[in-house]
């Protein structure tokens, strides 16, 4: 059995799938966000529940929300204080006495929709999430590429492009990052992004949702706030697009859900990239909320 752990800052969700790859259990509880200890013993005793459907001792991935520093040992994960700066993998290893595999969570995000049927012979994806925050992973030959430092894919945290700076004007503050800079594209094109833009602009905050039920009634505000929004997300994609020329984008988070996406951001993608270059397949994500479960698990076959 492969077990995938997908550990969010405010929920813990497991999976166990069997080996051709069907989901046969799952369950999730809330993240201790604030308790190393209690995180590990959490992680512990969902481990020996999943040991308890077949009796076998599962193979274990682990998507976790940041950066798994591997020269370090310790992971960096502003969204998890508990394990900020921890060695979540060395403990767990000695703690659950087996192999683990642990990676950014948009890494298995992206390895879960990559190894779907539709996508399996492509042999670049870039799968971006466009939720709270904006996370990406690399895939290239079924494999995430995570780099020297395992920051490959971290597009949320790049800086806006100039081309974006023209879009949404110059009087527009460069927003400070949870990073420690200002400026990333993360604060503009993710889901609370979308929403900072609506209530600068308009003066009213509203919800992501509220603000796609006006788009779809014919609200003129919230049509020309999302032809903005759209023409600025492919902006910023621009840059990435040419440089890792993937064939198929896919999208993850809320607001992947929007399907006007789909349909509008094409129009505007060319705009941003070189004249030879083609579009990519611009997909949602086939495996929606259960990806990152499915793709930690799936990081037990690969050779690390």
């Amino acid at each position: 059995m492969y077990y995938g752990f997908d550990i969010g800052g405010t929920k813990i969700e497991v999976g166990v799938f069997d080996a051709d790859w069907r989901p046969v259990w799952q369950k999730r509880v809330a993240t201790p966000r604030d308790d190393y200890g209690q995180l590990l013993t959490t992680l512990k005793q969902l481990t020996e529940e999943a040991d308890t459907v077949d009796g076998s001792l599962g193979s274990i991935g682990i998507g976790v929300p940041g950066l798994y520093e591997r020269k370090a040992g310790a992971l960096f994960t502003a969204n998890l204080p508990s394990a900020m700066g921890r060695p979540l993998h060395q403990d767990l290893t000695r703690l659950l006495q087996r192999e683990i595999r642990i990676s950014n969570d948009a890494n298995c995000f992206a390895l879960s929709e990559a190894h779907h049927p539709d996508f399996r012979l492509c042999p670049v994806i870039f799968g971006l999430i466009l939720g709270t925050g904006v996370g990406g992973g690399l895939i290239v030959n079924g494999r995430p590429v995570n780099g020297a430092n395992g920051i490959t894919g971290e597009f949320g945290h790049t800086r806006l492009p100039v081309d974006a700076w023209d879009i949404l004007g110059a009087e527009l503050c460069q927003a400070p990052c949870g990073c420690g800079r200002k400026g990333c594209v993360e604060n503009y094109i993710s889901g609370r992004g979308f929403e900072w833009l609506y209530q600068h602009d308009y003066a009213q905050p509203l919800p992501a949702t509220a603000i796609i039920q006006r788009y779809y009634a014919g609200d003129k505000q919230a049509q020309s706030h999302v032809e903005r929004y759209i023409r600025l997300l492919a902006a910023c994609l621009g840059s990435l697009l040419t440089l890792l020329d993937p064939s198929v984008l896919v999208l993850g988070g809320g607001l992947s859900n929007f399907d006007a996406i789909y349909s509008l951001l094409p129009r505007y993608l060319p705009d941003f990239l070189l004249p030879t270059a083609c579009l990519p397949s611009l997909e949602k994500a086939r495996y929606g909320d259960a990806g990152g479960v499915r793709g930690a698990a799936l990081l037990n076959l690969l050779e690390f």
